[in-house]
């Protein structure tokens, strides 16, 4: 149930007043130092960030799929390495266990990590996978622990993953059998602490500094039976199931980063002046602000639709893909316009614009590239009919 309207605005507006005082002036040092302070992290627990999606009987805030993306949208007004911190938890780290999960399962994690007291990660992606995430080549074989309780040894490495380097709890997606693609892969919960598991060092990347991204290798690692989300096989749907709902969380972070650079580009083309009147006054300037704020526009429009048909519990896949697809490259459109209308003072660090630049790249290649939102879409649209 969506939360009633005066208590979700108190939230979006904390929210605001959170991105807008407290981490927009740390952008630059989160940059300088890859890390998001610890204070922060804290704060971002006080406020529920880590519990956004997970229902309140586990502590969490249970928002609806359209409360999240107006949410994320605000969060994007920042540098995405906040998001991530807690992003994990909110989405692909949780998801799994929320969808598939037994009563159990749930009871054991979801209340620790909507607290934020554990981070959780994601692990479908591997050296030689990629988009074609239904050929993975981690596998588990069944076998029995010193005690001769049932286990799944766990075999291979895992690539790109986020908060690999602070999570306590694996979301991995593993072959369980002899059959192809994706109806031979399974979902386990697989705990950091267990023997086996190794972190590597993390990736130094091109932009959304702070937010780590490591490989992920497991050696034999003995994971209970008990930790499989739901039966063997079923793994590969769990992912896309999961995958679906992420795509649409980064969709409207997407808007919310656009947002931002339009708001700076506005603010900037005011106060720079050429040829004796503000930037602003230029036509080719405002036509890269009417192009920009119409895709923004447009990218909300589609974001917010779908999620709202989400909760009303239609199948959104290809609607949550025409979203991530078009969000995510709207926003690098609006990113090179904004480069480009604060000339060279958008290439400088100083005004944050080249930041965020190197920052919206990631989404045209996580949550699915563009390419396989280009393919899902065109799947659906073909399986419906037109």
């Amino acid at each position: 149930m969506p939360l009633d309207a005066d208590t979700f605005d108190t939230l979006i507006g904390t929210i605001r007043r959170f991105v807008t005082e407290r981490l927009r002036p740390l952008e630059g040092a989160v940059e300088e130092a890859d890390e998001v302070p610890a204070d922060v992290v804290a704060e971002m627990r006080e406020l529920g960030l880590f519990g956004l999606s997970i229902a309140g009987e586990y502590g969490g805030l249970g928002l609806t799929m359209l409360e999240e993306c107006k949410v994320a949208i605000e969060l994007g007004r920042t540098t995405p390495a906040f998001r991530s911190t807690f992003g994990t938890n909110v989405g692909i780290g949780s998801q799994g266990l929320v969808l598939a999960g037994t009563p159990a399962q749930k009871a054991e994690w979801l209340p620790r990590i909507a607290s934020g007291e554990i981070i959780t990660s994601f692990a479908l992606t591997e050296p030689d996978v990629g988009s074609d995430s239904g050929a993975v080549k981690t596998r588990v074989v069944r076998a029995k622990d010193e005690n001769g309780a049932d286990v799944y040894r766990l075999s291979g490495t895992k690539r790109y993953i986020t908060n690999a380097d602070k999570a306590q709890l694996f979301t991995v997606m593993a072959r369980t059998g002899d059959e192809p693609g994706g109806r031979g892969v399974s979902a386990f919960l697989v705990p950091r602490d267990l023997p086996g598991v190794s972190i590597g060092e993390p990736e130094k990347k091109m932009g959304q500094k702070g937010a780590k991204v490591a490989d992920v290798t497991f050696d034999e690692t003995p994971v209970p039976a008990a930790y499989r989300l739901g039966a063997e096989g079923e793994g590969f749907r769990i992912a896309m199931q999961v995958l679906d709902r992420g795509r649409l969380h980064i969709s409207a972070v997407c808007v919310g980063v656009a947002e931002r650079l339009i708001a700076d580009c506005v603010a900037y083309a005011r106060e720079r002046k050429q040829f004796g009147k503000p930037i602003a006054e230029h036509q080719l300037i405002q036509a890269m602000l009417a192009d920009s704020k119409t895709e923004a526009l447009a990218a909300r429009a589609l974001v917010l639709e779908t999620a709202a048909a989400k909760d009303a519990g239609a199948n959104t896949t290809m609607e949550a893909a025409a979203a991530k697809y078009f969000a995510s490259e709207m926003v690098g459109r609006v990113a090179d316009c904004a480069v480009q209308i604060f000339g060279g003072a958008g290439y400088i660090a100083d005004y944050g614009i080249e930041r965020l630049y190197r920052d919206v790249r990631l989404f045209r290649i996580y949550e699915g590239t563009s390419q396989i939102q280009q393919l899902i879409i065109a799947r659906e649209t073909l399986k419906r009919g037109g």
